[in-house]
């Protein structure tokens, strides 16, 4: 019943969350405000893991291809496929969730504490809009991004560590690339990122928002936030799977 209430709750916040909107400036600048703090700072990590996880995937695929009978190429496209398919738009999704959405619960949840969030409400400022909106609308519009860069860098990786390993070439490794590439497939991981976007930005944002205590409530929470928003995207990946690709 508890699962229920929250479900509920969670839903009339999200009403409440397109409802009366600010003036355009003030949301403009919340706007940017929160593209450089949910988008722009995760830039980093996004890039660095991209490109090592890239490379081992590669390598990992050419120390398992025992056979001569296989070709080297197979390398590329299954790096294609594993990146393109779910390390990129899943995995680094779920890494955001984890960067992302204790700073968002976090940051609420202090406004929360520290009765931040009533004064708004006093003030006749629709909180909900105020606060989440603009969280939502930087993580769809920039998270497309970012994950395109960690494909780019995760299949750049894989060429590089056989270029420097010589485990296979870099011309073998660009015709996998090439081989039976299906357009699709960039659609699919664009649909399952704007997804996840909206649950790393609504998710935290709830927990946060609702959160009743302290400080050391607000850690509960943020590690609650990372740990439901973890298990919706991995629940969403499955169903988004089943529905675009079967």
């Amino acid at each position: 019943m508890n699962y229920l209430e929250h479900i509920g709750k969670y839903f009339i916040m999200l009403g409440r969350v397109f409802k009366k909107p600010q003036r355009s400036k003030v949301f403009y600048e919340a706007l940017l405000r929160e593209i450089e703090d949910l988008g722009l700072k995760s830039l980093g990590i996004i890039m660095f893991i991209s490109f090592f996880i890239g490379g081992v995937i590669a390598l990992q695929t050419a120390l398992n291809l025992e056979s001569p009978f296989i070709p080297k190429s197979l390398i590329g496209f299954a790096a294609k496929r594993s990146i393109i398919l779910e390390f990129a738009p899943t995995f680094c999704s779920i890494i955001l969730a984890g960067k992302v959405g204790s700073y968002i619960t976090s940051s609420i949840g202090s406004m929360r504490v520290t009765e931040q969030i009533d004064a708004l409400e006093v003030m006749g400022i629709n909180s909900l809009n105020y606060l989440v909106l603009p969280k939502i609308l930087a993580t769809i519009f920039f998270y497309p991004f970012l994950i395109s860069l960690g494909m780019f860098l995760g299949i750049l990786g894989g060429w590089v560590s056989g270029v420097l390993s010589g485990l296979f070439s870099g011309t073998e490794y660009i015709v996998g690339l090439q081989t039976d590439f299906n357009p699709f497939l960039l659609t699919y991981a664009m649909i399952k990122t704007l997804f996840f976007a909206f649950l790393i930005a609504t998710v935290p944002s709830y927990h946060g928002y609702y959160v009743k205590g302290g400080s050391i409530a607000v850690g509960r929470a943020s590690t609650q936030s990372v740990v439901w928003t973890t298990i919706l995207i991995v629940i969403a990946n499955y169903f988004l799977t089943q529905l675009l690709l079967t």
